[in-house]
């Protein structure tokens, strides 16, 4: 049942923390200020909320303001001795005035970034800086990114919003929803249920950012619905801008299109409701998925993401690798840092083998990657639920696999009779192909060996000599397109009965 989106969505005690996030904001910059570091480095996208916010603590301190851009130069931002802009448009220029001619204050630069590679801008920066003490000018960076020179480093102070809590993330859907309503003269649709996801999936992104997200929900057609939900994470992860080494995986799938896997179904269909709700205690963490290539690990972490509702996030282990030192180590903390705003999602590390394997020539690279992984494993509190494949188990350190690393470890095997019957059937009505006419018990029994992959990739071929031929789609092509292939169960097959000797006794069943 929808319900629109009414003025008691909101409690007053929502309210009251909503704004308290503001008043926490202008506490924690005031503490920063307190400090008497004479530069503070703000990195964000909203500017307009950074000099609000700024302004507001130099009303408090009761100091003058001035503010900085390259397109108008130093301006007065509230009170004080007003500055002729044009003469002071270029860095250097509104420096030596900040140096040599102006009052103590706090004097911001925006978009002061791109020039901190200039010597002379970093020199002058500095000797503002180390004359903060008797001068009283303090100095505040900011941007949506900030590289601080080592001459500077130690005079500097971050400060960092606090995103929004979900008190003023509700607060936001409401304003957005009134102030639609009083333009369409209509109520926004909604439920109780989709609100709740997407105030979860709305986590982690500025306020601003999180505003446009829910515009744009609601201006579409007038509801909030669970189709919003996946353009709202496709859309934040946008925002996030690490997609060379963390990618959003637009196409996820449904349990009912994943043949077999019976235990590990039912595990997840047990845990569901514990992963979404707020106790991180009975929160599960994550599971790793151990088989033959081929055998739909890759299409369960698909699966899992699809019916649970909720982002899947695929980590490319080979892209993170950085040939500078420490850069590799840092696309993994900015990757996990990620999947923590991301969520809840699924964090899916595909082959975690190929990027974790222990390696004596990558002057301990591997070792540290492993660390990080390992702490953030044991220490996360987001509903970031893991799902890592693997191959060759034989090439995992013990620290990942030894127990209490996943809540399970399932073993997925080449699949049973009835699930390659299962599978044939999937792949046939996948491509609109009537299955009532086709002996598919036969093809499921001389398809013995055979991985999922491989029986689609059967299935792909008879249709295209079908076609080829101009004849109807028959099981006689498709056991003929089994007999040419080779599975790799017989291509590998010592390594794969080795495989199946480490599992047993060690994993649970997938099937």
């Amino acid at each position: 049942m929808r319900n629109a989106i009414s003025k008691t969505s909101v409690s007053q005690g929502s309210l009251h923390h909503a704004k308290g996030n503001i008043m926490q904001d202008l506490e924690d910059l005031n503490r920063v200020v307190s400090h008497r570091l004479p530069i503070i480095v703000v990195e964000s996208f909203e500017e307009v909320r950074a000099l609000e916010l700024l302004t507001r603590l130099a009303i408090k301190r009761s100091m003058s303001m001035y503010h900085w851009t390259f397109s108008e130069g130093l301006k007065r931002s509230q009170f004080g001795e007003e500055t002729d802009g044009q003469k002071t448009q270029k860095p250097l220029d509104a420096l030596r005035y900040i140096k040599q001619s102006a009052p103590a204050g706090l004097y911001v630069l925006c978009d002061m970034h791109p020039f901190l590679e200039e010597p002379s801008v970093v020199r002058l920066i500095k000797d503002i800086a180390l004359d903060y003490e008797i001068s009283g000018k303090a100095l505040v960076l900011l941007s949506y990114k900030v590289d601080i020179p080592p001459e500077i480093s130690r005079l500097c102070a971050r400060f960092q919003f606090q995103l929004p809590g979900e008190a003023q993330l509700m607060k936001l859907v409401q304003d957005e929803a009134k102030a639609w309503g009083r333009e369409s003269r209509q109520k926004v649709k909604t439920d109780a249920g989709t609100l709740r996801q997407l105030i979860q999936h709305l986590k982690g992104v500025t306020l601003s950012d999180a505003k446009r997200l829910i515009r744009g929900a609601i201006t579409d057609d007038g509801a909030i619905t669970e189709s919003d939900l996946p353009q709202i994470n496709k859309a934040k992860f946008e925002l996030m801008d690490m997609e060379s080494v963390l990618a959003y995986e637009y196409e996820t799938a449904e349990f009912n299109e994943v043949a077999g896997l019976k235990h590990l179904k039912e595990w997840l269909n047990i845990r569901s409701s514990a992963f979404h709700q707020n106790d991180a205690k009975l929160r599960p963490k994550g599971l790793l998925l151990l088989g033959v290539q081929g055998s739909g690990k890759s299409l369960a972490a698909k699966a899992i993401a699809g019916t649970w509702n909720i982002p899947l996030l695929r980590l490319d282990m080979g892209a993170m690798y950085n040939k500078f030192f420490g850069e590799t180590e840092r696309n993994l903390r900015d990757a996990l840092s990620l999947a923590d705003m991301m969520s809840p999602c699924v964090l899916w590390l595909d082959e975690i083998e190929k990027g974790l394997g222990t390696d004596q020539n990558d002057a301990g690279v591997s070792q540290r990657i492993l660390g990080t992984l390992l702490t953030w494993m044991s220490e996360r509190k987001e509903p970031v639920f893991m799902v890592a494949t693997a191959n060759d188990i034989q090439k995992l350190p013990a620290e990942l696999v030894r127990k209490g690393r996943f809540d399970e470890v399932f073993f997925v095997d080449l699949p049973a009779t009835d699930v390659r019957h299962a599978i044939f059937e999937i792949h046939l009505k996948k491509r609109d192909i009537n299955t009532a006419f086709l002996d598919l018990k036969t093809c499921a029994l001389l398809s013995e060996g055979f991985s999922g992959a491989e029986i689609e990739q059967a299935v792909v071929s008879a249709i295209h000599v079908a076609q080829a031929q101009n004849a109807e789609l028959s099981a006689d092509f498709i056991i003929e397109e089994l007999n040419r292939t080779q599975p790799l169960s017989v291509l590998m097959g010592e390594k794969m009965a080795a495989l199946r000797h480490w599992a047993e006794g060690r994993t649970v069943s997938a099937g």
